[in-house]
């Protein structure tokens, strides 16, 4: 009976320590270890990709933002998006998809419905905006809704609405959407993008040196 009742004690005394050594090992310095990594050889990403304009965080390249105006490049469309209705303090976004079938009625009213507003907000005078042109991602949400980057496609196709609206040339609309354009990671992943809130802060500046 005392051997046993020493066994245990035993048992539970390498166990408590065991516990002890792995809490310290990987509830604190691992994670005070990758964190000191993370930013030391990444500080941006480590912050959250922030982006800055006037000397505060405005967003992060990684998160799409709506509403913006007429004056600015429009993001993608973002029909995943709900609102979390149990907290009541804070208006929290929740991403996702419309996940809605390709021949989903909803779905190819929401995409016409952009395609003719498309069409409609970016038909400057001498320049109407032909349903045909209008690429993909204007007219439909990413998996997450949250999308921050469009197609040079896009891009291209706000660029005179944009210079109309801030009585800027064309050509240095297009010149500022070049600037912008990041081609495809390592070369060979992904698509050419173009980051929305990245351009529209450059387009601010654009405007103010006017």
């Amino acid at each position: 009976m005392k051997n046993s009742v020493v066994n245990t004690g035993r048992l539970l005394g390498a166990g408590l320590r065991a516990l002890l050594v792995l809490t310290v090992l990987t509830g604190i310095l691992y994670p005070l270890a990758v964190t000191g990594v993370a930013q030391a050889l990444f500080p941006g990403a480590a912050n959250g990709s922030q982006i800055k304009a006037d000397g505060k965080v405005v967003g992060s390249s990684l998160i799409g933002q709506q509403g913006y105006s007429l004056r600015y490049f429009q993001p993608r469309p973002a029909h995943g998006l709900a609102e979390n209705s149990v907290n009541t303090r804070y208006r929290l976004l929740v991403s996702g998809a419309t996940n809605l079938a390709a021949d989903n009625k909803e779905l190819l009213r929401q995409v016409e419905d952009a395609k003719a507003k498309v069409v409609r907000d970016n038909s400057v005078p001498g320049h109407p905006v032909s349903p045909a042109d209008v690429p993909a991602d204007a007219v439909t949400s990413s998996g997450s809704g949250l999308d921050p980057d469009i197609s040079p496609a896009y891009a291209a196709l706000q660029v005179r609405r944009v210079a109309a609206r801030n009585h800027l040339p064309v050509a240095a609309v297009r010149e500022l959407v070049a600037d912008h354009t990041d081609g495809r990671t390592l070369g060979f992943i992904g698509e050419p993008r173009v980051n929305v809130l990245k351009l529209n802060i450059a387009l601010k500046d654009l405007t103010a040196d006017r």
